[in-house]
């Protein structure tokens, strides 16, 4: 009997909270990595900011995950602005705040 292939998804299933912190802390530390080379940081942030609204979008299910990802790709590209925590203000409000509804 020939079995189908699994896909996997690098993104974790939506309603696995604890593993969305981490991934939304991991990616909050991606963000504020730009600090460490001041100017080739800031350089660096023309390329996150479209990655993170994309991962953002992905992430949060709604109109929170689409609010969050035009906030995120706006404040990835201005400069100084990248210790705000998108990726884990984001995850407050979904999993806190509104307590998950809507990411099933």
């Amino acid at each position: 009997m020939a079995q189908e292939p699994v896909i996997t998804s690098p993104i974790p299933p939506k309603n696995n909270k604890g593993t969305m912190l981490v991934l939304s802390l991991f990616f909050d530390a991606i963000g504020m990595l730009t600090y460490l080379v001041p100017v080739f940081g800031e350089i660096t942030d023309i390329f996150w900011a479209p990655l993170s609204a994309i991962l953002l979008i992905i992430m949060f299910k709604g109109t929170a995950g689409k609010l969050a990802g035009v906030f995120g790709f706006i404040e990835e590209l201005l400069p100084f602005v990248d210790v705000i925590p998108t990726f884990t203000i984001t995850w407050f409000y979904t999993y806190v705040i509104r307590g998950g509804k809507g990411q099933e």
